[in-house]
């Protein structure tokens, strides 16, 4: 994977992650996130991968179902976002990808084999994303609610961000 920022001058950080022939994007991701301490991004990528497990999540059991794609495929759209979940980052990502016949298969991002590339543009906000697990579906997802947002991890703060950050917690 190699990485690079290409924004100057903006309260947008945007990076090119490139990942090379083997390389799994779902780990990569959030090796990167970890690194860089994101707290809130999102992600677009295109490109190709030699194999994929795709998720779809069965609100019954409260499980992904696997899907299990072992062949050459596109990819026609891979869409997430990286928001904190247990003090850490989390990656949520859905893929689409196409086939020789031209049929499409998606779901969640679990696990993939780059090949030959994958051009990610990941762009993190200013602001921070918390997760939180939903009762009802035992799902992390995103709370949009201020007051529980982490603390800024050592990032400038926001002159516009006059919502309130929690007090007493530490990363």
């Amino acid at each position: 994977m190699r990485s690079k920022e290409i924004s100057v001058g903006s309260s947008e950080k945007t990076y090119v992650i490139v990942f090379g022939e083997g390389e799994d994007p779902a780990a990569g991701l959030l090796e990167f996130a970890r690194a860089q301490g994101l707290t809130a991004a999102y992600l677009t990528a295109i490109g190709a991968m030699q194999s994929v497990t795709l998720g779809w999540f069965n609100l019954e059991t409260r499980e992904y179902e696997r899907i299990e794609i072992d062949e050459q495929v596109e990819v026609l759209s891979l869409i997430g976002n990286v928001a904190v979940h247990n003090n850490e980052p989390k990656i949520h990502a859905h893929l689409v990808v196409g086939k020789r016949n031209g049929a499409a298969w998606g779901g969640h991002l679990l696990t993939a084999r780059v090949r030959p590339t994958l051009e990610v543009m990941l762009v993190e906000t200013p602001r921070h994303l918390r997760r939180h697990v939903d009762p009802a579906t035992g799902l992390p997802l995103i709370d949009p609610d201020p007051s529980t947002l982490p603390p800024r991890r050592g990032r400038p703060v926001d002159p516009d961000d006059t919502s309130p950050q929690p007090s007493g917690e530490t990363t």
